[in-house]
């Protein structure tokens, strides 16, 4: 069967309601009887709760909840309640920030006007959006939104802007005609959209499709299939998590083997090994990254990006590939004139002297024949023609001001079909009818040519110039508009045949222009290794230009329309994707297709978007970014962060952003497991050498939520570097657990553990196991607030700037210090914790060994780093 675009307005009628006739009220009721309502369709949403239970799949908590649970039957409540305490934040946490629920059905439902004027019963009534009905025929004028989808019956020059679906800037003229042949939604001009609405004219259409048969509900429809994608961290912290777990619970084996084997104590002996995998397993790491992720959202809200879902600061650091929307997010999503042709001259706007007699001509030309307004900034009227008049503004010229001075006597407005508009005006006595229109028409009905003061006859020569200077301007993805004029006898109601005979003035080109920083946004992209790509609904020659310009497009083979891959399988769309850098005339489904290629890559793909056709595009992306100002509703809720600039570069912050979020997590995590590497190893060693346990349960859980927890925050708190953006984007599938990673924790885990046993020793001199404790434990607290200063980079600070710039890891430090040296010298702790005060000797013999791991790892960095540059 045929679409509806395909067929006449009657034969629309006849397959819709078996007749030319309105619908009556009783063929109204069949007809919602059988459709049902004009609303878009929700689908079923977890409770709360169920996101709440979510957050305990995770495998790092599933075996912290059963440590607890043991703990719990062992007699160790402390160390069981401690335990779900930490769990239960975590969990709080992740559910709060999985609750910002996804609105995007509820925003696409507000796209449909609350009103709507439809015929019935041969009356034109307004009725609620929601009740209307496939075979309604709605009447519509200029402010109008479209409630439903339907096949164009009358068009007196109705325009409608349709960007919110296609992504074009331009509003779209309709017409009544059958389009013969498939064309892409953008070019059915013969219908009516859904969550469009009218800039000009008048006219009506069929309904002939409403609620989820709209092209809206297919987008609905993609939004509900279409599945968010897990950034890297998010995928890398549960590999980690699960290899991290594996490791500790073998350490944990062994310890237990051994207690077992030279004590016999299994009630005991599993108590530690339980006490010593709760310190091992960095409970606090999600915490941690959460809150090192909320103050990343912070300082983007500062530069312009909000960020809807935490994971999506440290997502945008892994971006290969950046599917870019053109208007509004290139693009300034306002039409400017550019160019003037004037004088057998192309003259840029810039140039352009109101003082030159035949520039002014033009200028007053462009404005007088014209419907659009701008009065203190608020613009009225069809893109192209408000472009006209903020080119009079910007040279002095206001409308208001030139309107009045040459007053409108009578008009012939914008037709599709003639593709003109004509005004009168009485100019310096004289009626004069200036009329404005498609080059191509106008030059049809040419007598004569002003070129300066003089007009002359004009000449097929003129014509070849004209129509040479209108291709050049096409072919740069400029719109252009045609002006000639000529005296009238008096004002008269215009006719048809007035528009005949007239003198040429010249042409105005104009184009959505990019927005000044895309240029050096696209350059900044490359150079961090990350491809831009523009997908838009506009014309191919009109993307085309715009990706020129700004650096996206170096090669016209490396443009195409969205109809290319129509027919493509998923396969040859993954092989294809990468020789193209443009998309013209795409559909929403086209958009996804292109993210999936690019991801099935390997890539991680931000997609940034402002209209409703972008939302599903901006959901199946890794990371969806949405423009905060010209934006709809629909793309933002679909999307991971929010432009509130609408600037591309803001983007490449962003990207900068979650770069050094993701180093600093990083670091984090690398001082959290080398300083828990350092207590295994010394619960270790004393096991197998036959020394008692050098820690209580208490000790371990101390350094867990004081001594870990605070640096290991401040940590993911340090300052951002801009030489993150000279690294190329991580691999989607690179582990933190790297090699050189787990080296690099070994190293200095091994150097924390020695410095604590050397303690241990030293303390156990006189067999006396709590002063060894107590010392052992000072050291390894202090050891790693210490050791928090040796993971700010792989490279040695100690004598850097670099060393103090971090005020929040300083005040972790010495307000570690502070605690655990009261903790080894108030008397009235002892039995709390389980130490013994001790003397300043001892004291500063903790303090030294603990100190000695700062030159050491510093010392070994230093020789990394030589033996790093000598190899290259």
């Amino acid at each position: 069967m045929k679409e509806f675009y395909q067929v006449s307005a009657d034969e629309a009628k006849e397959r819709v309601n078996g007749s030319l006739e309105p619908l009556t009220a009783e063929e109204v009721k069949k007809h919602q009887e059988q459709y049902g309502p004009n609303e878009l369709i929700e689908g079923k949403k977890k409770t709360t709760i169920q996101i709440f239970l979510e957050q305990f799949k995770d495998f790092l908590v599933i075996i912290l909840i059963v440590a607890a649970i043991v703990s719990g039957f062992l007699g160790d409540a402390e160390s069981a309640v401690v335990i779900l305490i930490v769990i239960t934040i975590n969990a709080i946490l992740g559910t709060v920030q999985t609750v910002k629920a996804e609105q995007s059905l509820t925003s696409l439902k507000k796209l449909s006007g609350p009103e709507a004027k439809v015929l019935r019963d041969g009356n034109v009534v307004p009725i609620p959006s929601t009740e209307v009905t496939v075979g309604d025929i709605v009447m519509l004028d200029a402010g109008d939104y479209i409630p439903a989808d339907g096949r164009i019956l009358e068009s007196a020059s109705l325009k409608v802007d349709e960007s919110a679906l296609t992504g074009e800037s331009l509003g779209v003229d309709k017409i009544t005609e059958l389009i013969a042949g498939e064309v892409p939604l953008g070019d059915r001009v013969n219908m009516a959209y859904s969550g469009s609405f009218v800039t000009y004219g008048r006219g009506s259409f069929l309904v002939t499709g409403i609620g989820m048969e709209t092209e809206v509900g297919k987008i609905a429809s993609l939004l509900k299939t279409t599945s968010e994608k897990r950034t890297p961290l998010q995928i890398n912290l549960d590999q980690f998590g699960q290899k991290l777990s594996i490791i500790i619970l073998i350490f944990c084996g062994i310890l237990f083997g051994v207690s077992v084997l030279r004590e016999g104590h299994v009630g005991d002996a599993f108590l530690f090994a339980v006490a010593l995998a709760v310190a091992a397993i960095p409970e606090a790491l999600s915490s941690i990254v959460t809150i090192v992720l909320s103050f990343g959202t912070q300082k983007m809200a500062k530069e312009h990006a909000i960020i809807r879902k935490l994971q999506a600061v440290e997502g945008l650091g892994s971006v290969s590939i950046i599917c870019s929307d053109k208007t509004g997010t290139l693009t300034q999503n306002k039409m400017t004139v550019e160019e003037y042709y004037v004088n057998e001259t192309r003259i840029t706007a810039d140039e352009i002297d109101v003082e030159h007699a035949a520039h002014s001509r033009l200028l007053m030309s462009s404005i007088l024949c014209n419907d659009s307004t701008n009065i203190d900034g608020v613009e009225i009227g069809d893109p192209t023609e408000t472009a006209l008049i903020n080119l009079g503004s910007k040279l002095g010229l206001e409308a208001h001001n030139v309107r009045d001075k040459y007053p409108r006597t009578c008009e012939n407005p914008f037709d599709s079909d003639r593709k003109l508009m004509a005004t009168g005006h009485i100019m310096d006595g004289k009626h004069i009818m200036i009329v404005k229109g498609a080059v191509d028409v106008l030059l049809g009905r040419m007598e004569s040519i002003q070129i300066h003061d003089k007009v002359r006859s004009f000449t097929e020569e003129d014509r070849r110039k004209i129509e040479e200077q209108n291709q050049e301007f096409s072919r740069g993805g400029l719109r252009v508009l045609g002006f000639a004029y000529k005296e009238i006898e008096g004002c008269h109601e215009m006719t048809l045949e007035d528009e005949q005979d007239l003198i040429f003035i010249g042409l105005i080109a104009m184009m959505d222009p990019p927005r000044e920083e895309s240029k050096a946004a696209v350059a900044d992209c490359k150079r961090a290794g990350i491809r831009p790509i523009m997908i838009t609904g506009d014309h191919k020659v009109t993307a085309a230009a715009i990706a020129k310009r700004i650096g996206i497009l170096e090669n016209e083979s490396e443009a195409c329309e969205g109809a290319v891959i129509d027919n493509m399988s998923d396969e040859e769309l993954k092989d294809f994707v990468e020789g193209i850098s443009v998309y013209a005339r795409v559909s929403p489904e086209h958009k996804i297709r292109i993210v999936r290629a690019w991801q099935e890559k390997a890539n991680i793909v931000a997609m940034t978007g402002d209209g409703v056709n972008d939302a599903p595009a901006l959901k199946q992306a890794d990371i969806g970014v949405a423009m905060g100002i010209t934006g709809s509703e629909v793309s933002k809720d679909a999307a991971s962060m929010v432009l509130t600039d609408d600037n591309f570069a803001t983007i490449i912050k962003a990207v900068e952003n979650g770069r050094n979020v993701y180093r600093n997590i990083k670091n984090s995590i690398q001082f959290l497991l080398s300083g828990n590497f350092g207590a295994i190893l010394a619960v270790l060693y004393a096991s197998i050498v036959g020394l008692p346990v050098p820690f209580a349960p208490v000790h371990l859980l101390f350094i867990n939520l004081l001594t870990d927890s605070l640096p290991a925050i401040a940590l993911g708190l340090e300052p951002h570097s801009k030489d993150v953006m000279d690294e190329k984007p991580r691999p989607m599938n690179e582990s933190i657990l790297t090699g050189s990673f787990l080296r690099k924790i070994g190293t200095e885990g091994l150097s924390i553990g020695v410095t604590t046993m050397i303690a241990f020793l030293i303390g156990y001199a006189d067999h006396n196991a709590v002063l060894a404790s107590t010392m052992a434990f000072g050291t390894l607290c202090t050891a790693r607030l210490v050791h928090g200063f040796n993971c700010k980079s792989d490279r040695p600070v100690v004598f850097t700037r670099r060393f103090f710039n971090n005020i929040y890891l300083i005040g972790a430090f010495l307000l570690g210090l502070i605690l655990i040296t009261g903790v080894m010298m108030i008397p009235g702790l002892q039995n709390v914790f389980k130490v013994q005060t001790l003397n300043m000797g001892q004291l500063f013999t903790v303090y030294g060994l603990a100190a000695v791991n700062l030159p050491v790892i510093q010392l070994l960095k230093a020789v990394k780093l030589a033996f790093r540059n000598r190899s290259r």
